[in-house]
């Protein structure tokens, strides 16, 4: 320890052992001693700047102010976050205590952390010093640093260290004031060694704005500098460290969920490669023992891709032991296709196998023969009643695997091996309505017919059509209309789709934008609400809940499919290519896509292009391209052959 650094120590002590000093002279000592700490840590603490690079970036307006660096390496090395370059600049410029300013080039990013290396081209630099992890402790004094405002000594916030192994083990929490002005500089201990790197980040997202609507609100987050080294010569080597994946999920994922039972091995995973399977509890991860799914996601997520674990698991009643390599990226999943498409029974029916609707042409199914009212009862040795069954039996195989069906057709029990396919982008042309018999008419029934609505607590409204027909005692499509931005269209839209809705057995509800000019992000929960209060009025089946928009809408309708995958099962929309990121396609949030274009439209080349990345990402994606039309809503027999395709989202 450095003299300064003990006398930094010994003034904190002085104030902590003299409760009879006076307030003023506490305050001034523990002043003296922050300020000595900032003084340690100063000469590792440098300002980055960047010029030219990107205004918008998602809903964020990026800002051009200088931020913060610290000094990792005494030949040049710089951290930070990567916050400070999500404009992609044209030019980064680092300058020194001693106010020496240099280019600087990026080295490697760790995308995990959210961290940046660069390298100046200098040497004799201080690199700071990093606080032992097993030294960071909860109710610690802890000093937010940046270099922003004056290049002569650091601005500083100070709090405490309020939580340790925030973000799955990934961060230190702090309630020191931490900021766009500070991102990327050092946490600092009252010894003026770094804690960790000031970087946003957020517990539920992973963009890389992640984690800034939360600035200058007691919640920071830095990443341990200790960690930061640990993988620093990676870093200098050039190597992007990202988020190390396994390749399965859980039922539960939440704060509170329980043991980590895996629900689903995604095919081709490291997972599946190591020979998981859906049901082993994971009960031991490198000598770790694993009770809870949040202990696990405590151990995983400090891994990258690349890195190999000891994975114990319990299967029956047995211990399992395997070696897993986390990777950065799942092979792409496209699902496997049987073929058929089930018969809708009455909710209340005991279901023995899956009788069949409709084989689809030239699909492995008919190439077995497979026929119309059969009744598919087993996948290889495993028994299938209903059609979640099959679905997730063929969803745990890849397309061309070879699976034995088995099925009764009358009194006759028959099985072939088929090799499955893939999901097709073209639809049938002719599929016959699944016809839902007229109701009791003494059964008491929710209400019917064109309804208009307000949720309880909101003041937004939504429209709805439900058959006059309603069967309560089956289950019922879901089309969520999302209205262009300036017109709701709901008598036009009505006027299309109400004989469809009685023909095909399908509910049509058309949420309205909290300002009818158009969508705003804050829409996207109240359409959820409408969503979840018609699946508890009416019998809903959540195979084929969809979301379908025109123009604005359609763009609207993106965001809520991404948004609510674990509900939505199909997006369509008209004169709307996609503007974000779609999610990785993955067999536990099933989700299928179908376009309308004109030909004509100024967009027609960009959402022919949308439909060919999609299906580049495993998702069947259909589309349908009208000739000699423009930027309107599609005319009456495009609406019944997308309404076909919302009758077969359920298909296998």
């Amino acid at each position: 320890m450095n003299r300064y650094r003990a006398a930094s120590v010994a003034a904190l002590l002085f104030v902590l052992t003299l409760p009879s000093q006076s307030s003023a002279q506490v305050d001034a000592l523990e002043q003296e001693a922050f300020q000595q700490a900032t003084a340690l840590a100063g000469p590792s603490i440098v300002r980055i700047e960047t010029i030219g690079g990107r205004d918008v970036v998602g809903e964020l307006i990026t800002g051009t102010g200088p931020t913060t660096g610290v000094i990792v390496g005494s030949d040049g090395y710089v951290i930070t976050s990567s916050f400070n370059f999500i404009a992609q600049p044209a030019q980064i410029l680092v300058t020194l205590p001693d106010d020496r300013r240099f280019t600087a080039e990026v080295v490697a990013r760790d995308t995990s952390r959210m961290l940046t290396l660069l390298k100046i081209d200098v040497d004799g630099l201080e690199p700071l010093q990093a606080t032992p992890r097993d030294k960071l402790q909860v109710g610690q004094w802890s000093l937010a640093l940046g270099r922003t405002y004056s290049n002569t000594f650091p601005n500083l916030s100070v709090g405490i260290i309020s939580a340790l192994g925030r973000i799955d083990g990934k961060a230190i929490q702090t309630d020191a004031k931490v900021s766009p002005a500070n991102y990327g500089g050092p946490l600092v201990d009252i010894e003026g060694r770094g804690m960790g790197i000031l970087v946003p980040l957020s517990p539920q997202k992973s963009d890389e704005t992640a984690g800034v609507e939360w600035y200058d609100s007691g919640i920071g987050f830095a990443v341990p500098l200790e960690d930061i080294y640990a993988v620093l010569p990676r870093l200098k080597a050039g190597e992007d460290l990202s988020p190390g994946l396994m390749g399965v999920t859980f039922e539960d994922t939440g704060p509170l969920a329980g043991e980590a039972k895996i629900e689903q091995v995604r095919p081709l995973s490291p997972a599946d490669e190591a020979g998981l399977k859906p049901g082993d509890v994971i009960v031991e991860v490198n000598d770790q023992s694993v009770d809870r799914i949040p202990r696990l996601k405590q151990v995983l997520g400090a891994r990258y891709a690349g890195d190999t674990l000891n994975v114990a698991v319990r299967r029956d009643e047995e211990v399992v032991r395997t070696e897993v390599t986390l990777v950065a990226e799942l092979s792409a999943y496209e699902p496997a296709f049987l073929g058929i498409l089930p018969t809708r029974l009455p909710l209340e029916a005991e279901a023995t196998g899956i009788e069949i609707r409709h084989v689809y042409a030239d699909s492995p199914a008919a190439t077995a023969g497979l026929q119309k009212r059969d009744i598919i009862t087993a996948v290889d040795d495993t028994p299938v009643s209903t059609p979640e069954e099959l679905l997730a039996e063929v969803s745990r195989k890849l397309p061309a695997a070879s699976v034995t069906i088995t099925w009764q057709r009358g009194e006759t029990e028959q099985s072939a091996e088929v090799t499955l396919g893939t999901v097709p982008n073209e639809l049938p042309e002719q599929l016959p309505a699944a016809s839902i018999p007229a109701p009791d008419e003494e059964a008491e029934r929710p209400e019917q017919g064109h309804l208009s609505r307000q949720l309880a607590g909101d003041e937004r409204r939504y429209w709805a059509y439900v058959p006059d027909q309603l069967n309560l005692d089956y289950d019922y499509g879901l089309l969520v209309w999302l209205h262009p931005a300036g017109d709701t269209m709901e008598s036009d839209v009505l006027q299309q789709w109400r004989a469809i809705c009685e023909r095909r057995g399908i509910i049509l509800v058309g949420p309205k934008a909290g300002d009818i000019s158009g969508w705003t992000p804050d829409d996207a929960g109240f359409v959820k609400a409408v969503i979840e209060e018609m699946r508890q009025t009416y019998p809903i089946d959540p195979a084929r809940i969809a979301v379908h928009g025109f123009a604005e809408g359609g763009g609207f309708a993106h965001f809520v499919g991404f948004r609510n995958r674990e509900l939505i099962r199909g997006i369509s929309t008209v004169a709307a290519p996609i503007r974000i990121p779609p999610p990785t396609n993955t067999p536990e949030y099933r989700l299928q896509f179908h376009f309308i274009s004109g030909e004509e439209d100024a967009l027609a080349e960009a959402i022919e292009e949308t439909v060919e990345g999609l299906r580049k990402m495993g998702y069947p994606t259909s589309a349908i391209t009208l000739p000699e039309t423009g930027r309107v809503y599609p005319d009456a027999s495009t609406i019944e052959a997308l309404a076909g395709w919302l009758d077969q989202l359920d298909r296998i």
